[in-house]
């Protein structure tokens, strides 16, 4: 007798009786003859009472067809099988069509997903492929039910879904130190420590290249200067030796001299051990130069994950006023404002500077006119981003300028926005620590199922109801993802589980990461708060008082409730801005498939980006600041402010300290400045122009448009999903 059904997702459901007979009966009514339901009833019966305990759906149905073949309905059976055959060929068709449309690169949300992603080549249809096959695994076997319908009704978001089976973590600030000075194994090969700033700047490449193998989020490197600092002394050194050996005599008491700053001078007034030391000097900075030369250039070319896509890297610097610190920042500067190529804009390592009173700020910091550099190269090429060590959120207790290792306590964040900094079961800090893997909700989905409730006070009371329902949906999944990835061995990982992750230099190989993986976070983030309150309250925060203090009630509401699980399930719970790329569009389909097209909510191709003014709303940089400054405090997972201006900013670079200034005077974490940059390919020509689509010296088409998506760069937008391609159109410049 059957009592359980498996079903073709591998879950057992129960067996009901009634299936076999309705199904029987849609074959009937498709014949002549018509129904016979004793005839349904008695096959059905015969079935339920003779088949296995438990049998799969297949197995079912194939007893249906041999007993409608015995009966003298064979008819019935006839349109039985090809009913059956119709609904096989449809649940391959989807598989197919979306397989197709990777095979003959069209352009479509599925190859558009990621502009950072090249879908086209064979790697990038290989990832596609694979991606496209998982994703529904793990719905069908990893999802518990709950988690599986809060996907499938759009109410909440897995990010990076098709590496859950994989176990992988999302990113990791890179301990870059502890390879530099004990050397590492990737698995294949050893590479020795650093001696001089060329293997630094090397090691730093191949590092975040292995790990981008390893993990299915970015790579970043907390403390760029300080950490390659050290090896613009050992190449200075090397430079004396070179000059001991020609000169033939010791100069060993000139390695440690005191150096107020590595720049190049003329020779030709100097003399004696002046002169030696200078031309050191100057050897040294070339070689400095041309070492960030090559880490910018390799991490524009070297690729991973099978050969599809550059590493997702970033460096933070910045705060690093030795001699040697500064060499390395003025150098990567310059480096990045020369460009690569042909004169082209990196579009990775996305740099972020910084920014500390005392340090690298204000006029009088010992770091200020590398500052200032910062400044006219973000204005060219987009980077630095800023980072401001002076908010609140941001400081840290044991920080101290005197401290030589104070970057431990620095702050640093991914490029496009990701924060780990608090930690319940460390030390408080950024370095061997990154997120775990986060989820985000869809905010405007649950304000429209509430939008009819005509009390307003009641309206926002149901809202509330259904965020925390949908938030301890998001949060299990989380802790049931966890749960899934501590069971993966310290060899799986070869160096983030060695020698990055905070911990894991004393895991051996076949031990699990369970005793490792809660140094990092599990994020909660969110999408389209301002569709959400026009929603609720017909205004989004941008434009009203009574929004904002909304907005703000919501988002502190996720971050209590973050607090809590924290608490519950003992990991750390953070709250994040989603960075959405295709999530932006695709909730919105969705939504609008079901509740139609709804003004200022449903109405564009896509939600506004987490706790964003709108991108079409015309306001000052300083209102946008206002309003969404008290959110990055409440979204400590990672959160990021963004600046249109208009006209060429490379004659204004002071529009780019401007907006640094906005961000202190509103206790901001993170942010940068978005302009507009078009280069001839042909040419090299430069404009600032936005309908630049001919090159006004050679007349070639052959247009570069260089555009910020989430958080990063991306060299043309025809790699950009229709929200995000929609939302670029709707962009408008801030203000003064």
């Amino acid at each position: 007798m059957i009592l359980t059904v498996v079903k073709r997702d591998g879950r057992k459901v129960g067996f009901h009786l009634d299936k076999i007979t309705a199904a029987i009966q849609k074959a009937m009514m498709q014949t002549e003859l018509g129904e016979d339901m004793p005839l349904a009833m008695q096959i059905a019966q015969r079935i339920a009472y003779h088949g296995d305990e438990s049998m799969s759906v297949e197995a079912i149905q194939d007893l249906v067809e041999n007993e409608l073949m015995k009966s003298e309905r064979k008819d019935v059976a006839r349109k039985y099988i090809a009913y059956r055959d119709q609904r096989n060929v449809a649940r391959k068709a989807k598989t197919r069509d979306m397989f197709l449309e990777i095979i003959e690169a069209k352009s479509t949300e599925v190859t558009r997903e990621n502009a950072n992603m090249n879908a086209d080549t064979p790697a990038g249809m290989m990832m596609k492929f694979a991606s496209e096959s998982t994703k529904p695994f793990v719905d069908d076997y990893l999802l518990s039910p709950e988690v599986r319908e809060a996907v499938k009704n759009a109410y909440i978001h897995i990010h990076d879904k098709d590496y859950y089976p994989t176990k992988s973590l999302t990113c990791v600030q890179h301990p870059l130190d502890h390879i530099l000075q004990g050397g590492f194994s990737a698995g294949h090969g050893e590479s020795r420590p650093a001696k001089r700033i060329e293997t630094a700047a090397i090691i730093a490449c191949i590092s975040m290249e292995t790990a981008q193998n390893e993990m299915h989020g970015g790579q970043a490197i907390p403390a760029f200067d300080f950490y390659l600092a050290p090896y613009v002394r050992k190449t200075f050194i090397e430079e004396i030796k070179v000059i001991e050996s020609l000169e033939s005599k010791s100069l060993s008491h000139l390695y440690n001299i005191e150096i107020p700053d590595y720049l190049v001078k003329p020779l030709g007034a100097l003399s004696g051990e002046e002169r030696l030391v200078q031309h050191a000097i100057n050897r040294t900075v070339e070689r400095v130069h041309q070492a960030m030369e090559a880490f910018i250039h390799n991490m524009n070319t070297i690729h991973s994950r099978g050969g599809n896509q550059v590493v997702f890297s970033s460096i933070n610097y910045g705060t690093d006023t030795s001699a040697e610190g500064r060499c390395i920042i003025r150098e990567i500067l310059l480096s990045t404002e020369r460009g690569v190529g042909n004169g082209s804009t990196a579009i990775f390592p996305i740099q972020i500077w910084k920014s500390k009173s005392g340090v690298s700020y204000l006029p009088t910091d010992r770091n200020y006119d590398l500052y200032q550099l910062s400044c006219k190269v973000s204005a060219h090429r987009f980077f630095p981003n800023y980072l401001n060590l002076d908010a609140t959120f941001n400081q840290h207790e044991k920080w101290s300028i005197s401290d030589p290792r104070r970057y431990i306590y620095e702050t640093a964040t991914m490029g496009c926005r990701t924060r780990v900094f608090e930690n319940r079961f460390g030390e408080k800090t950024s370095v061997g620590r990154g997120n775990i893997s986060f989820t985000t909700i869809n905010l405007v989905r649950l304000a429209i199922e509430c939008r009819d409730i005509s009390d307003p006070e009641a309206r926002i009371t149901r809202f509330f109801e259904r965020l925390s329902t949908v938030l301890d949906v998001a949060a299990k999944q989380l802790h049931e993802r966890f749960e899934f990835q501590k069971t993966a061995l310290a060899k799986q990982f070869p160096l983030v589980m060695k020698d990055l992750w905070t911990g894991a230099d004393a895991l051996k190989p076949d031990d699990t990461i369970a005793s490792v993986i809660n140094q990092g976070t599990l994020g909660i983030g969110f999408i389209g708060l301002a569709e959400c309150l026009v929603a609720l309250v017909g205004k989004h925060h941008g434009e009203d008082a009574g929004a904002q203090e909304l907005g703000l009630k919501i988002v502190s509401h996720m971050r209590e409730r973050a607090n809590g699980y924290s608490e519950f399930y003992r990991h750390n719970y953070s709250v994040l801005a989603t960075p959405a790329e295709g999530l932006a569009g695709r909730f919105t389909r969705i939504d609008r498939a079901k509740y139609g097209k709804i003004p200022g909510v449903t109405d564009r191709e896509y939600y506004t980006n987490s706790n964003h003014v709108p991108v079409y709303y015309k306001c000052s940089a300083s209102h946008k600041a206002m309003i969404e400054a008290p959110y990055h405090d409440l979204t400590r997972g990672g959160h990021i402010f963004y600046v249109e201006i208009d006209g060429d900013a490379t004659k204004n670079p002071e529009s780019i300290s401007s907006v640094v200034d906005l961000m202190h005077k509103y206790n901001m974490g993170y942010g940068s400045v978005n302009h507009t940059r078009n280069r001839c390919m042909d040419c090299g020509d430069e404009t600032a122009d936005q309908n630049y689509t001919v090159c006004r010296v050679c007349g070639s088409k052959n247009i570069d448009t260089i555009q910020r998506i989430t958080g990063y760069l991306v060299g043309t937008t025809s790699r950009w999903n229709k929200g995000k391609l929609a939302e670029l159109r709707d962009r408008v410049v801030h203000t003064k």
